[in-house]
């Protein structure tokens, strides 16, 4: 019996150590060699800390930027959805006025149909987690309409809103707690998920998903594309929009640890994430540390992609979002209190 239990153990081990080597690695990006670009001609825009989530508003002319403070997990006074004009620096404002007291948001989606302009907002309160709807007025400013807690949407990292009241979210990870919470990421296993949340309930609608992250809708609602972290992938699927159905159509490999994900005019995907995961998670420890970072843009059709952004961390520490402004290309972070306004 102890020569049986003897050997599995080692089986276990050994599949661990082989899984590490053939994804964890590659994922870390310790094997990809860099090249910064010089990104002198981008501004700093102080914003409120983690800047994790953009999006630009291109009726208003306004970049909304989603912050709050990760480190040290709690509901810090500055957590927000906050407002600025790309060309006016100092134009910054907290626009959601009438958020919760347990305000944590994360990830954020402009919705517009007609007269119709919403920002849908995940938060993480000490509750459970949370997508709350929002009115946008014409000065940016939110308007609090509807908060929405659904069994399906149990670990939300990003959103992409498809009407007024209903949206996908990523599941980034499958396990909340125990050690399969922390042998999951590291392992590299595909638990994460995408959930649809039809304006009455909610429901998984697509799995295997390795670190589920950014989502986004093609331009004629007829596509959703996610990307992995840890699988450094490009999930496509094709919609049913009557009843927001998904089937995998594609996977396009992106050797980047894919964040958020936006939209350019073209219908192309702006995707920043980070090179490098160690200094990643040495940087969350330590502000100090440097994170270096780059974002991408990738045509979903044939997952052709080119580099549009590449900094060493002076510039911004590991950058989670690219969000195509006019000109303008503005880089949000995890932990980082700016966004970089950069030309494009």
């Amino acid at each position: 019996m102890v020569r049986v239990f003897a050997f599995m153990l080692g089986a276990v081990l050994a599949i661990a150590l082989v899984r590490t080597a053939f994804v964890v690695i590659p994922a870390s990006g310790v094997l990809e060699g860099e090249n910064y670009a010089d990104n002198a001609a981008c501004t700093a825009v102080e914003i409120a800390p983690g800047t994790e989530d953009v999006t630009f508003d291109p009726v208003t002319g306004l970049a909304f930027v989603s912050a709050a403070e990760r480190r040290t997990g709690v509901a810090d006074p500055l957590n927000g959805i906050y407002a600025f004009d790309p060309d006016d620096p100092d134009s910054v404002r907290a626009v959601s006025t009438d958020a919760p007291a347990d305000f944590r948001p994360h990830g954020i989606s402009l919705y517009r149909d007609g007269e119709v302009a919403r920002l849908f907002v995940i938060s993480h309160p000490a509750s459970g987690h949370q997508v709350l709807i929002y009115d946008i007025g014409a000065d940016g400013t939110l308007s609090h309409v509807r908060t929405v807690t659904d069994p399906a949407i149990r670990s939300p990292n990003d959103i992409a809103a498809t009407g007024p009241e209903s949206f996908y979210v990523t599941n980034d990870a499958y396990f909340s707690g125990g050690p399969m919470a922390m042998a999951e990421p590291f392992l590299g296993l595909p638990g994460g998920s995408i959930a649809f949340f039809d304006g009455r309930e909610g429901r998984i609608v697509a799995k295997s998903i390795a670190y589920a992250n950014g989502i986004q809708l093609s331009p004629d609602g007829e596509e959703v594309y996610a990307s992995a972290f840890i699988g450094r992938t490009v999930h496509v699927f094709d919609r049913n929009p009557v009843t927001g159905d998904l089937v995998r159509s594609a996977k396009h490999r992106v050797p980047l640890g894919l964040d958020n994900i936006e939209l350019g005019e073209d219908g192309s995907l702006y995707i920043a994430g980070n090179t490098e995961v160690f200094s990643f998670l040495a940087h969350q420890s330590d502000p100090e540390a440097r994170a270096p970072s780059k974002a991408v843009r990738v045509d979903p059709e044939s997952g052709a992609w080119d580099t549009v952004f590449h900094d060493d961390g002076s510039g911004i520490d590991s950058a989670s979002v690219a969000a195509p402004a006019g000109d303008r290309l503005i880089l949000g972070a995890v932990f980082d209190s700016h966004v970089l306004v950069c030309p494009r």
